[in-house]
């Protein structure tokens, strides 16, 4: 017996690998062993940038005493649900269904067969917050286990039959229906309804970016013009770029903000959350021209450059909240916050100016320390942005202890900040965002397949965890992206060999997937994977992409295989649409997806009107190209077919039906708005 995360791939398991805790990582071998010694499993789930994953290690795992009572009762299992979300999104329905809220750290118990019976999230050692003591928990679930064994095993299979009918692949379709249950307008209005009028976002808090809920509303404002949908998008993406949970030195967005201004943030980035909000930036900006977002966009793309790239051009997942101050001691923000005094010092003349558009003052907006943020009254809309003093404070703050930085690959996650940075340089023509691009694209499907199999996540040239359909889904994407903005045929094979890696190992031979691969032996059951998280769901990702995938390479199949999955899913979802935006964007794309082709040459003033003029155009559903003939584009487009009579010249294509060519600017936004 002893701690076996040693050769663990994950940060985060090895972040635990001195524990005194006989920890074992998520496997057959470890149910085998519960069997074996007839105990039960004690399941413990957390990721590299959970605060109160690091408060529960510190107390408990770190404990001798509390350890040698973990040992002696149970088989311990530590996972990484970054890298088995999978294993995560099984046992956090389980909890949700034993009635707790469920988060992180995550502690289950299972039966050594893997079915869940008891569990919550942060238990602290001794009794407080209102809730009992870890060994004493630990206790009362071995107790049970030796005298009520029965009744376990009873409960477990109740709730095992629960998740298999609610998010499993025996979750029960309602009839067919074609994508009628996805209505945009209806979730629009729902989601709408909830958004805070003042600040943004969702009301009350945490207040979280929510990025597939503001997608819905984005969508519904671009396609219906409706100005209350707009201003809520807008007043968002505003909050999100001038609150304190944007990293006004660095770039990038955290994770959340604890309370209802967007003040205060948990200060762990992460990359998912930024993909997002490059995307939504860049939708911004082309509606109204603000420089606000500009910046943001090049202040997130610097971020993710300087501090997420790795060798070989894949993105690490995240950045720790928590660092050492200057004392040494660990504490969450200690990285971001400032005192007036340390402003006053470098900034010397200047700073008096910084600090009230910042609000950096004696007693701090945090704890006797101030979070940068411009949401308060001080910061005048005729301050500059403060490169200078935003420089000197960064390159001070870069001699503080960094933040811990979960430095593996996750190959969904890397998908969506390589589609974000297609955006990007979509909008801004930024070729160092292409570039950054291209890398981890090119790294993913290189260094992350391993015997021919993609796989979900990778760190210092290993591999971990099979692929699971959100990694298809969010990599189709990026290809199309990708084509779309180099013209590269490359991007398109490596498309295909994604969607039929995708029927291959994660089909339902009905037309619809599962989030973890038909080989996958060590869960319970194959899961379905249609609810949103931060991110959109597994089912949404695959819809999507397919769809886009089908959009760029003209390839009917693929358009085909999004309309059967689109149509399972909201079999599935019925009247539920709204819960689930994610498959309510994705089946939008696939219903009103355009292709839009800018032939000539770049750099000719008559090119790059019509290009300014299709950019200005905001619709989330199209797919640009913008190239020097019909002769670059896959035989299979319609618009490969097209002879322009002159150059340059526009033409839209819906529907595998494209219209008659507009050579000027002003024809083709009339153009656009009439495809709208």
């Amino acid at each position: 017996m002893s701690n076996q995360l040693g050769d663990a791939v994950s940060p985060y398991l090895l972040q635990h690998r001195d524990n005194p805790v006989d920890w074992r990582e998520w496997s057959p071998a470890a149910l085998a062993e519960a069997k074996a010694r007839d105990c039960p499993i004690l399941l413990s789930v957390g990721y590299a940038a959970c605060h109160w994953c690091h408060v529960m290690a510190h107390e408990s795992f770190e404990d001798a005493d509390v350890a040698a009572v973990m040992n002696r009762l149970f088989v311990n299992v530590k996972v990484d649900r970054e890298e088995r979300p999978d294993v995560d999104h099984l046992y956090m329905t389980a909890l949700h269904a034993l009635g707790e809220q469920g988060g992180w750290p995550m502690t289950m118990f299972l039966t050594p067969e893997g079915r869940p019976f008891f569990g919550g999230t942060y238990f602290p050692k001794a009794p407080r917050y209102g809730r009992p003591g870890f060994v004493q928990v630990m206790e009362a679930i071995a107790r049970a286990w030796a005298e009520r064994r029965d009744e376990i095993e009873t409960s477990a299979g109740t709730i095992a039959d629960h998740i298999r009918n609610a998010v499993g692949e025996a979750a029960p379709a309602g009839a067919a229906a074609g994508l009628e249950p996805l209505d945009l307008a209806a979730a629009a209005g729902r989601i709408a309804s909830m958004l805070d009028p003042a600040r943004g976002g969702m009301k009350g808090a945490p207040k979280f970016p929510n990025a597939p809920f503001m997608e819905i509303v984005a969508r519904s404002a671009f396609e219906t013009g409706d100005e209350a949908r707009l201003g809520g998008f807008l007043r968002t993406t505003q909050a999100l770029s001038s609150g304190g949970i944007y990293d006004h030195l660095g770039g990038g967005l955290h994770r959340y903000s604890t309370d209802e201004r967007w003040l205060v943030p948990h200060f762990e980035k992460m990359l998912y959350d930024n993909a997002q909000f490059l995307r939504h930036l860049t939708w911004a900006f082309r509606a109204t021209g603000d420089d606000l977002y500009r910046r943001r966009v090049d202040e997130t793309v610097g971020w993710l450059e300087r501090e997420m790239r790795l060798d070989g051009g894949g993105f690490s997942a995240s950045l720790d909240a928590d660092s050492l101050d200057a004392d040494g001691h660990p504490e969450e923000g200690a990285f971001y916050v400032w005192r007036e005094t340390e402003v006053d010092a470098l900034l010397g003349p200047a700073a008096p100016a910084f600090k009230r558009a910042y609000d950096v003052t004696a007693a701090g907006n945090w704890e006797g320390r101030s979070i940068l943020h411009r949401l308060h009254p001080g910061a005048r809309s005729d301050d500059g942005d403060f490169a200078a003093e935003k420089a000197t404070l960064l390159a001070a703050r870069e001699d503080r202890a960094r933040p811990g930085r979960d430095d593996k690959v996750l190959a969904d996650w890397n998908g969506l900040a390589i589609r974000a940075l297609c955006d990007v340089h979509h909008a801004f023509g930024d070729y160092r965002a292409l570039a950054m691009a291209e890398k981890a694209f090119d790294f993913v499907l290189t260094q992350m397949v391993t015997d021919g199999r993609l796989r979900h996540a990778a760190r210092d040239g290993r591999t971990a965890g099979l692929a699971l359909a959100s990694d298809f889904g969010a990599l189709l994407s990026a290809a199309a992206a990708l084509f779309a903005a180099t013209d590269k045929p490359a991007h398109l094979d490596r498309g295909q060999w994604l969607a039929d890696e995708l029927e291959r190992w994660h089909g339902d031979g009905e037309g619809g997937h599962t989030l973890n691969a038909v080989d996958s032996a060590d869960v319970l059951f194959r899961l379905r994977g249609d609810q949103d998280e931060a991110v959109p769901s597994a089912t949404s990702l695959v819809v999507e992409g397919l769809a886009s995938f089908g959009q760029a390479s003209g390839r009917i199949a693929a358009t085909e295989a999004a309309e059967r999955a689109a149509e399972r899913a909201a079999a599935r979802i019925g009247d539920r649409a709204a819960g689930h935006p994610g498959i309510v964007a994705a089946a939008r794309r696939l219903q009103r997806g355009a292709e839009l082709a800018v032939f000539g040459t770049a750099g000719d003033p008559a090119f790059e009107a019509l290009r300014a003029a299709a950019i200005a155009s905001v619709d989330l559903d199209r797919l640009d190209f913008f190239a020097a003939s019909p002769n670059v584009l896959p035989a299979e487009l319609s618009i490969a077919a097209t002879e322009p009579a002159r150059l340059p010249a526009a033409f839209l294509c819906e529907g595998r039906v494209c219209r008659a060519p507009v050579y000027e600017p002003e024809a083709l936004l009339d153009l656009l708005r009439r495809g709208g």
